[in-house]
C-alpha cells in the first residue's frame, strides 16, 4: 500500500475514533480514573514531559510546520464535553511507536475569530503495529494507555489510546477522553 493509500486509511480509522456519533459510543471511548496507579510521581513526570514537549504548539503553526494537520473538525459531546480540535501528525500515527515527547496528536480548544489554544495531547498506535514490535501493553512513562479490543463498535482494529489534558486542567482526570470545560462553541469550519 502507498504512503498515500495508508494515510487515507489513517484518516478514516481515526475519524472512526473521534466521531463517535451516539452517547452510547461516547461513554465507551471514556477512560476511568486519574491514572491506572496510584504513583503521582509518575503522573507528573508524564504531565511534565507533554508540556515540555509540546510547549511550542501553542503557536498552531509550528504544530502544522512538523507535520500535524487538523482533521474532523471539533470533536463534542453531550454531557460529556469535548475533545476539540485535533491535529493529527499521520507519519506518527503509522510507525507503530510511541514517545512521550512526540505525541501523535496535539488538541486545540477553539478560541474564535480563528484563534486556538493548546490544551492537551493524545497518544494513539494500532495494537497489531504495537504487538509487531512488543510484547507488554503500551504505556507512555508507567501510564497504562487504554485498549479498544476488536471487534469494536468503530468497526477499526483494536488500537490503544491516551489523552492527555496538559494545558486546561480536567476535573474529571488528566488521562480520561472526554473534558467537560472545553468547548467547541467558538469554532468555525473554516479553521
Amino acid at each position: 500500500m502507498s504512503f498515500t493509500h495508508q494515510s487515507i486509511a489513517l484518516k478514516v480509522a481515526l475519524a472512526g475514533i473521534l466521531l463517535c456519533s451516539s452517547p452510547a459510543a461516547r461513554v465507551g471511548l471514556a477512560q476511568t480514573g486519574h491514572a491506572h496507579g496510584d504513583d503521582q510521581r509518575v503522573s507528573g513526570a508524564l504531565l511534565d514531559t507533554v508540556r515540555e514537549s509540546t510547549a511550542r504548539f501553542k503557536d498552531v503553526a509550528v504544530a502544522e510546520s512538523e507535520g500535524y494537520s487538523l482533521l474532523f473538525g471539533c470533536v463534542t459531546g453531550d454531557e460529556a464535553g469535548a475533545m476539540g480540535l485535533h491535529y493529527v501528525n499521520l507519519g506518527l500515527v503509522g510507525d507503530g511507536e510511541l514517545d512521550p515527547t512526540r505525541p501523535e496528536i496535539v488538541i486545540y480548544e477553539p478560541k474564535g475569530n480563528g484563534r486556538v489554544s493548546l490544551i492537551g495531547a493524545d497518544y494513539l498506535v494500532f495494537a497489531q503495529d504495537w504487538h509487531a514490535k512488543h510484547a507488554e501493553t503500551p504505556q507512555i512513562m508507567g501510564q497504562l494507555m487504554h485498549l479498544f479490543p476488536s471487534p469494536n463498535r468503530f468497526g477499526l482494529p483494536a488500537f490503544y489510546t491516551l489523552h492527555v489534558w496538559a494545558w486546561k486542567e480536567n476535573p474529571a482526570g488528566t488521562y480520561v477522553n472526554w473534558h467537560r470545560n472545553v468547548s467547541c462553541d467558538s469554532h468555525s469550519p473554516a479553521q
